[in-house]
């Protein structure tokens, strides 16, 4: 059964967004949280390396699973495990139950990003592919744009409690979306049996691959710069700049417009000028954005419209970035596209969960240390670009 472009996009993109809406949803409320919980600003901190880190490691499952019984089984099974770990967070007694109930969040959420990358793996490659990344992106982009707006609005009549029961309605209403509207893209003669040693064999030849890791450590430390930026932006804008969560909210989506805007521009500039020029391209842009404002920051100019003005900068080069990448890191994988798409998530997500619980003892709500880890993301992307996607002197040759 096929599935059209722009119906695939929407579906895709609002399936994507299930895991990036429990992050983004209730951004507002982290200050209610701690005074709520009882706890401090780095408990707080870590349920999101904890999100990230089992979002990531969640995928190595779902990959297999969805190369083995299709791409629908996988996401039904995870959107199941989103409401509990939802359900788990509203009903959080402490810190440690809100930590455990948003593992288990994490767990599934995984599924739908391992098979949205796998679906688009399987009707498209190439500039085709990256335009319907892009257009997923558009969908996606939703979530920084418009969730925490949501989140602020909720916490505005109820308890932030409130906000992890509608993320449990969310995911019940993907489900329903996805019975309805995602026709099976594996067919049974494509798909591939679970085999430990096959997956083990599979995943140490991508680890091996140069150019698979490079490109996927390129968009994973540029994910964990936002991840980063997540993670502390609600503290730093509310505490140091006496925003509300409705202006933090708004600001945030500021930021995430420059992203939301350039990524629509991924695929035709890759069509023109290849992907790969595009991407380095913004790598380049991105930590050059991202390393001015640290430098700023830095000798005292911290001024909220600096900040937001560099962030929207940066993000604009990030939105050539993450499309083209997770596109050329699965090209040369499409018969295994399961198990790249779930590596290649799971580095990239554990990669935030990292850079958070590096960085979150460092975070005392002002916008250096912020600033710091996030120049420090674009820094590790770029050098990665550099040895990935710089043309050698024999590729100039045979071009």
């Amino acid at each position: 059964m096929s599935i059209g472009f722009v119906r695939s996009a929407i579906v895709l993109g609002l399936l994507a967004v299930v895991g990036p809406f429990a992050i983004d949803l209730y951004l507002p409320a982290m200050p209610q949280i701690v005074a709520d919980l009882n706890t401090d600003d780095v408990a707080v901190q870590l349920t999101f390396s904890v999100y990230f880190a089992a979002f990531g490691v969640a995928q190595l499952l779902y990959g297999p699973l969805a190369d083995r019984f299709g791409r629908r089984p996988p996401v039904f099974l995870g959107l199941v495990i989103y409401i509990i770990g939802s359900l788990m967070c509203a009903w959080a007694g402490d810190i440690s139950d809100l930590t455990l109930g948003r593992f288990v969040q994490a767990i599934g959420a995984a599924a739908p990003m391992v098979v949205v990358r796998a679906v688009i793996r399987d009707l498209h490659t190439g500039t085709e592919a990256t335009r319907l990344m892009a257009l997923v992106m558009l969908v996606f982009s939703i979530s920084p744009l418009l969730a925490p707006l949501a989140g602020s609005g909720i916490i505005a009549f109820g308890s932030w409690r409130l906000i992890f029961m509608i993320l449990g309605l969310l995911a019940f209403a993907s489900m329903v979306m996805v019975f309805f509207q995602l026709p099976e893209t594996l067919t049974p003669e494509r798909r591939t049996p679970i085999n430990a040693a096959a997956m083990l064999r599979s995943a140490i030849y991508l680890c091996k691959d140069f150019k698979f890791m490079g490109l996927t450590l390129i968009s994973g430390f540029s994910l964990a710069s936002f991840f980063v930026f997540i993670a502390s932006a609600p503290l730093v804008y509310m505490t140091q700049y006496a925003l509300t969560p409705t202006e933090f909210s708004l600001v945030f989506a500021f930021g995430a417009t420059g992203f939301f805007v350039s990524s629509q521009f991924a695929a035709p500039l890759g069509e023109r000028f290849g992907m790969a020029p595009v991407a380095l391209t913004g790598v380049a842009g991105f930590a050059a954005g991202t390393c001015t404002l640290f430098l700023l920051v830095w000798n005292g100019i911290d001024h909220l419209y600096v900040l937001m003005t560099l962030l929207f900068i940066a993000n604009a080069f990030l939105g050539q970035v993450i499309a083209p990448t997770m596109v050329m890191a699965l090209e040369d994988h499409g018969e295994h596209a399961g198990m790249a798409s779930s590596l290649g998530g799971t580095l990239q997500m554990v990669a935030g969960g990292v850079m958070i619980f590096i960085c979150s003892p460092f975070f005392d709500r002002s916008a250096l240390p912020m600033v710091g880890a996030i120049a420090l993301c674009a820094v590790f992307a770029l050098v990665l670009a550099l040895a990935t996607l710089r043309p050698t002197r024999r590729s100039k040759a045979a071009a």
